[in-house]
Formats: C-alpha cells, sequence, structure tokens
C-alpha cells in the first residue's frame, strides 16, 4: 500500500463512522467530520462528557489518539507528573464507545499494518533478506552448582 491508497483508506474509516450513505459522501472527509461533530454534541446533551485517561503503547499511537481528539475539538490533556504516554480527555461516554474509541482502533490498525509492510520492504532491501523472527530454541541446562 502506498501513502495514497493510506491516506484514502483513513478517510474511508472516517466516513463509515459518520455513517455516510452514498459512495461521493465517503470522499468528502470534511462531512464525515461534521456529521460526526453534530453526533458529538447531541451525545453530550443527554450524556455529559466524563473525564477517561488512555494510556497509550507507544508514541505512534498516542499521536493519532490526540490527533483524533482534536479532530473532534475533543481537548486532550495530562496532569503534571503523569506519564508522557498517558491522555486525557473528557468524552461523553456514548460517544467513546460508539464513534471515537472503535474508529481509533480501526486508524490504528490501518497504520500499524502499513508501518509494518514498510519495515518489513526496507529491512529487506537494505539491512538484510532475512527479516524473520529469532529462532526458538531450549534454554541450556545449568551444570550442578551453577546459578
Amino acid at each position: 500500500m502506498d501513502e495514497a491508497r493510506l491516506i484514502d483508506k483513513l478517510k474511508l474509516i472516517e466516513a463509515l463512522f459518520a455513517g455516510a450513505a452514498t459512495e461521493g459522501e465517503k470522499v468528502a472527509a470534511e462531512r464525515a467530520r461534521g456529521r460526526i461533530l453534530k453526533r458529538l454534541q447531541q451525545y453530550a446533551q443527554v450524556d455529559p462528557p466524563i473525564e477517561y485517561q488512555f494510556s497509550m503503547a507507544d508514541m505512534w499511537t498516542r499521536k493519532v489518539f490526540t490527533a483524533l481528539l482534536r479532530r473532534y475539538d475533543i481537548r486532550p490533556y495530562r496532569y503534571r507528573r503523569q506519564r508522557y504516554t498517558t491522555v486525557m480527555a473528557r468524552v461523553p461516554k456514548r460517544f467513546l464507545d460508539e464513534t471515537l474509541w472503535p474508529q481509533f482502533q480501526e486508524i490504528s490498525k490501518t497504520l500499524r499494518s502499513y508501518l509494518s509492510e514498510v519495515t518489513d520492504r526496507v529491512v529487506h532491501r537494505v539491512i538484510h533478506q532475512d527479516s524473520s523472527e529469532a529462532e526458538v530454541v531450549e534454554k541450556p541446562r545449568q551444570l550442578p552448582g551453577e546459578m
């Protein structure tokens, strides 16, 4: 997958979660964002935002998640002394469960797949053709009296 196809796929993911009805709408990512923002406002009226703490595994997922929060005008933050991988946000539970988190997971999965393909290709071409996992071997038995 090249970068242009990746970007198109990410736009389609947003359109999917916005409930795009036609193929033409799927291309219009800004309209999808508008529908999601409207849904967020509706949820916030009946389901007040709750503070959530998210722990991201690495800086890449944190970047994706904070960008997604900002896309929907949700302010990501963390408290002093919290880990760099921690992201705090105030979000209506229903929006988090039905839109934000599933969309984040789908985007994250797509990006991980893309980065894995690129990494494999570069390692194969530049470093070594065999980029398979390390061999699993039995641990050698220790001699009596050794620790």
